[in-house]
Parts: structure tokens; sequence; C-alpha cells
């Protein structure tokens, strides 16, 4: 059983058409790992999407993409030296998509002069361990009569022995 731990995963990358898809198979990977099945596929088209517009539209292709999950949402962001990636329409598609596929999402400066571009998901009820455990349920038995007052059983080997016989055997 995995415990209440958050987990964290932090991976750089060149981004390149090539390395797209080796990265979504990569953070999938740690997904099922972590037991979020569910969450993969909104996940990894998420960062598919943004690692498609850094490939296509920044000069600077390294990207840093990080992951971590406390139990109840996931976040994932993706990271960048440079602000070279502006706003353009297809930028502004792709962000959209990532806001249509997440609970939340933002961009954000770092202090390097960076820009980090993230969004979460959360665990939907019913996935996963239940967070109240519950009782265990009774077991059906088969309910059996208490053995009662019966007649003792004659055996055929009764009728062989004599009166005689029992008391020589006291």
């Amino acid at each position: 059983m995995k415990t209440a731990v958050p987990c964290y995963y932090h991976l750089d990358v060149r981004v390149s058409p090539e390395r797209v898809g080796q990265v979504r198979r990569i953070l999938a990977a740690h997904l099922r790992f972590w037991d979020l099945d569910t969450l993969v596929e909104p996940v990894c088209q998420g960062a598919e999407l943004l690692l498609r517009a850094i490939d296509e539209h920044a000069t600077d292709k390294n990207t840093s993409i990080e992951m971590w999950w406390n139990h109840q949402h996931l976040i994932t962001a993706i990271g960048r030296a440079d602000r070279t990636l502006r706003p353009d329409p297809d930028l502004r598609t792709c962000l959209a998509l990532i806001a249509a596929l997440s609970d939340g999402w933002g961009c954000c400066a770092t202090a390097t002069g960076g820009m980090v571009i993230w969004f979460s998901q959360r665990a939907r009820a019913g996935e996963g361990v239940p967070l109240v455990p519950t009782a265990p349920e009774p077991q059906a038995r088969e309910a059996r009569d208490v053995p009662r007052a019966q007649p003792v059983p004659v055996f055929a080997t009764a009728s062989l022995l004599t009166p005689d016989d029992l008391g020589e055997a006291r």
C-alpha cells in the first residue's frame, strides 16, 4: 500500500518533435506508478500541447517539466529559461485547450527571467482509496442447528457382543 507522502518528478529535456512522444510516455509511466491512471490522458495531452508550442515557437528548446502529486491534486509545470515564447494565436489556442483539459492553470515569471506554465488536475470522487475506512461486511455463514438429544446409534458390532463380554472388558 502506498503511503500518503507527496510525490515529485522532474525532467529536463531539449524539445524536438521526436522527444515530445518520448516525454509523453515518461510522464504516463510516472502517473501510472503513482496509481493515477485516469489522469494520464489529460496530463499527457496538456504537456504535449505545451511542448509542441515550445518546439514550434521558441528559440531556446531547453525545458524543465515537473509534476507534484499531493494525493488531492496533480500539478504539472513546464518551465523555460527565457521568455521568448510570446502570446500569438497558436499559443492562445494551446492555452485555451489547456484550460479546457485542466481544473486550473496559470503562467508566471521566474526569478531568473524565465517563464512557467502550469496546470492542475484533481482526483475525481470514487477513484483510488476511500478517504474514510469502511467497516468490514459481516460474512454470510451457513447456519447449522445445534445438536439435540438424539438416540444413541446402535452399531452392528454391538449385536455380536454378549453381556458376558461386557463384564470381562471391565
